[in-house]
């Protein structure tokens, strides 16, 4: 299979769990706000609750392209405001460090996608 080319837009597709155009779950919506999104431990937490159930229902070739999109920008110094200026997020506090943001997710996807793998070989 051909790998795809890194896609911001697909890193927000991810990101619309916390977007204010998803309004559909007030509960949701309380959680995300109470979040210090600056917070390294609120937000894995966040993302244990929030993205990882989305993030298992991709296929692994799509998890990898979260994965490798988020790497690539990293890599490249990219500051993911074509992701975060595009979008108004549940979060009471504003997000500081793009890109701590950013690592802090792509610790989450990377640990998620070892446990899916780890659990097939069982």
């Amino acid at each position: 299979m051909k790998t795809k080319a890194p896609s911001m837009s697909i890193i927000r597709g991810l990101l619309f769990t916390y977007d204010i155009e998803n309004t559909d779950d007030l509960k949701r919506e309380e959680r995300i706000a109470s979040v210090d999104a600056n917070n390294e431990k609120e937000l894995v937490e966040l993302f244990n609750d929030l993205t990882k159930p989305e993030f298992l229902i991709y296929t692994r070739p799509e998890q990898d392209w979260f994965i490798s999109s988020i790497e690539h920008f990293l890599e490249t110094g990219d500051s993911f405001d074509s992701v975060f200026k595009t979008m108004t997020t549940y979060f009471s506090t504003e997000i500081a460090d793009q890109r701590q943001f950013m690592r802090v997710l792509l610790r989450c996807l990377y640990y998620y996608k070892l446990e899916t793998e780890a659990g097939e070989r069982i």
